[in-house]
């Protein structure tokens, strides 16, 4: 799954590494090594514009950098409660979920970041909770982020709810929403995985990963024409081992937290013997 994640890059580098042709100044996020579920974060979507933004480009989908508020509300749905639930969507079921399926369709997103974090309960901490004798168990935060140092884009899809409790013209009349798109994890060798201490693969780490884009993707994942049946291809798990993983600071877990030192890499965990 993905729960929490760290994006530091600037607007202006997104702008670049996407091929964004339009993005609002206005429209800005503050890095941040912490999101969590409800917070607003960066997407990037093809989508036609309307008014005068419009006028200086081409008809047709525009490529826009825009913030989105992560958990995705249905476009049906009665009140945005529920939003924190859907934070993940399945790629194996996504395309007959009915919160999920129009969405894919027409409406699907990259959601950039630098890594996100996954939580492996140590080894001592499982065995005493398997005895009942601890009812929460420490867990050991770990970063996954790409062994190359570029931007991990992970699929998304959005999708725009109406609050029909405010007047049309009111700022917060209209929900813009996302959700990240997951996968089954990798059970091949991290990179730079050693066979000593410590996870060997995603798997080892969580069942569970975000579906990470790579950039021969983004095109066909982004254009809202592409044909239904070209996208289970682009739903596949990427290439074998271009992520790596390893151990940070337990600060993360709370998410009053925020800072680069989350994502401080560490000689070993902090809770024992994980592996």
């Amino acid at each position: 799954m993905c729960g929490r994640y760290a994006a530091s890059r600037k607007p202006e580098d997104l702008v670049g590494i996407f091929g964004v042709q339009h993005w609002e100044p206005t429209e800005t996020l503050a890095p941040s090594w912490n999101i969590a579920p409800t917070d607003n974060v960066w997407a990037v979507l093809d989508r036609p514009l309307k008014g005068e933004a419009a006028a200086a480009l081409p008809p047709g989908p525009v490529r826009q950098l825009r913030t989105l508020k992560w958990g995705l509300v249905p476009s049906w749905a009665k009140s945005p409660e529920g939003a924190a639930r859907m934070i993940n969507a399945r790629s194996e079921t996504v395309h007959e979920k009915p919160s999920f399926r129009q969405a894919l369709a027409a409406r699907r997103c990259l959601i950039p970041g630098d890594g996100y974090f996954e939580w492996v309960t140590g080894a001592v901490e499982r065995e005493l909770e398997e005895q009942g004798r601890k009812k929460r168990p420490r867990k050991q935060p770990y970063f996954v982020t790409p062994a190359d140092g570029s931007v991990m884009a992970m699929a998304g899809l959005y999708e725009f709810w109406r609050d029909r409790t405010l007047p049309g013209d009111h700022p917060l009349a209209w929900w813009v929403t996302c959700t990240v798109v997951t996968t089954d994890a990798e059970t091949t060798p991290l990179a730079g995985a050693t066979g000593g201490e410590g996870p060997h693969t995603l798997a080892d780490i969580h069942p569970r990963m975000p579906l990470v884009l790579p950039p021969d993707r983004w095109d066909a994942w982004l254009d809202p024409a592409t044909d239904p049946d070209d996208l289970r291809s682009l739903l596949a798990p990427p290439p074998p081992g271009l992520m790596r993983a390893y151990p940070v600071p337990t600060g993360v877990s709370n998410v009053r937290n925020d800072g680069p030192e989350l994502v401080t890499e560490l000689d070993g965990p902090e809770v024992g013997t994980l592996f």
